[in-house]
């Protein structure tokens, strides 16, 4: 595929409404992976979807005061705490209904950030936006014919329209409602892309507004040309948190129960807590993970999973000391010694782990290393103030290596905008949709940001790009 023009950029991107007021930097090549990278891609797909089969049987198990292990007592009811911890009682009920046993989230995207010691996964999305614009940019970058592209031949598009219909397997052509609430509204134009993609092809495919759905007897409809249509399957573009203000969530969950309508992901708020991670780290839960995770998956997961911790303020006998991070070369007793933290040993991120409107889009982060110490102090002293109905996580911070990658330039006196090599750091978001059991890897969103950028999101300094296999030989 050769290099695009910056015109040709420009005007792809201004003829599309899921761009408006959106903008980046332009670079005329897709990200450019190794053959080695993708096959690690896929290795970490199948380990994120083991780890959610794990995280299942971790919480069902703690919830109900059983054993975790096979041949020897372990019992851990504080982990139904932490991950039930400020859930509306309804919600919880929900999420151990034995009908959904073994319902995991249809579409997984982790964040990767890439450093010299190679992937650091900090997150791991199940409600996560940019499916649209990834499917967007192969196209543009690769059509749907490029071999190289990560995701080439639409697979981004087919895949997210497979997962969801296998959830109906007895419905041809199953009606799939995008529900996406006014919170994630910055999302719905490329929701609305991928649902007129998938029209074309034949598919019941419609972006919703939760206004748009209305319930008759234990079913959900909206209607089409004045026609009501009965919704099949649900995806809900919108997180937990956010439940309450979605004007028909409880009629959902009623037609759930009643078997009218499959919901994706499901509506299980642990599976939307960042303190997973954290508990994966957990000294005390070491034999659970070894015991329940394959040998290649939890080798994978012990090195890319920065060490993390929960920050519970529940306070501790005297002479213990905390599951966390040395300060002035010892163990901490209280999770307020971290403000007496140096800035050299504040190379630790706050974050809250989830179900709260700052949950998303870096809101929470405080980056101990890159603000002042006022300003550290004050991210652990709300952390704690918050903890009884919002835990966060402390996590060590992985800084992304230097690397470099062409973008265009701003043109100046009629001239064309030419490309030049330019530094700066990477987050790499795979997309893997879950299919007969397994997590395919449909595309790659890489996120390329000037080098004085510590965390690493979408912004007007940041180029958004596609992801292509090039070979090194």
């Amino acid at each position: 595929m050769p290099d695009l023009a910056h015109e040709t950029l420009r005007a792809a991107f201004a003829a599309q409404s899921l761009f408006e007021d959106k903008t980046w930097q332009l670079s005329p090549a897709a990200w450019p992976l190794t053959p080695a990278q993708v096959t690690e891609l896929e290795a970490i797909g199948t380990a994120c979807l083991e780890f959610h089969t794990a995280l299942e049987t971790l919480y069902l198990r703690s919830a109900a005061g059983k054993n975790l292990l096979r041949n020897k007592p372990l019992l851990a009811p504080w982990v139904a705490d932490y991950l039930d911890r400020g859930k509306p009682a309804g919600l919880v009920a929900h999420a151990r209904d034995p009908k959904n046993r073994g319902m995991f989230p249809t579409v997984l995207r982790p964040d990767l950030l890439l450093t010299d010691d190679g992937f650091a996964l900090t997150e791991l999305d199940s409600v996560p936006g940019g499916i649209g614009l990834t499917a967007f940019l192969n196209r543009l970058y690769g059509g749907d014919t490029d071999p190289a592209v990560v995701g080439h031949g639409g697979a981004m598009i087919e895949n997210f329209h497979a997962s969801l219909a296998a959830l109906r397997p007895a419905v041809r052509n199953p009606l799939i409602a995008i529900l996406v609430s006014d919170e994630a509204a910055t999302y719905r134009p490329e929701m609305q892309w991928l649902a007129e993609q998938l029209q074309r092809t034949g598919k019941r495919v419609f972006c919703l507004h939760p206004g748009d759905v209305f319930p008759l007897g234990n079913e959900l409809f909206f209607d089409v040309e004045g026609n009501p249509e009965k919704i099949d399957v649900l995806y809900r573009f919108f997180e937990l948190f956010d439940w309450e203000n979605v004007k028909v969530g409880r009629e959902i969950l009623e037609a759930w129960a009643s078997g009218t309508v499959a919901i994706a992901p499901p509506m299980r708020a642990f599976q939307e807590e960042k303190l997973a991670l954290a508990l994966f780290h957990h000294h005390l839960l070491a034999e659970f993970w070894a015991e329940t995770l394959s040998g290649r998956s939890l080798k994978l997961l012990r090195a890319l999973i920065p060490q993390s911790w929960i920050m519970d303020p529940a306070p501790l006998p005297p002479g213990a000391v905390l599951d966390g991070p040395r300060i002035g070369g010892r163990m901490l007793n209280d999770w307020r010694d971290l403000a007496a933290a140096s800035q050299k040993e504040r190379d630790l991120i706050i974050k809250i782990s989830g179900f709260h409107e700052t949950a998303w889009g870096a809101r929470s982060v405080v980056l101990g290393s890159d603000c002042s110490r006022e300003e550290w102090q004050q991210g652990v002293g709300q952390a704690l103030q918050l903890a009884p109905t919002n835990l966060h996580v402390l996590q060590e911070y992985r800084k992304p290596k230097k690397v470099s990658h062409p973008l265009y330039g701003k043109a100046e006196g009629g001239l064309p905008s030419v490309a030049s090599a330019k530094d700066g750091r990477l987050r790499l978001c795979p997309y893997y949709f879950v299919v007969g059991g397994q997590a395919r890897l449909s595309g790659a969103l890489a996120t390329f940001c000037p080098p004085d950028k510590k965390i690493i999101h979408g912004m007007v300094d940041a180029a958004l790009l596609p992801c292509r296999v090039f070979s090194l030989t």
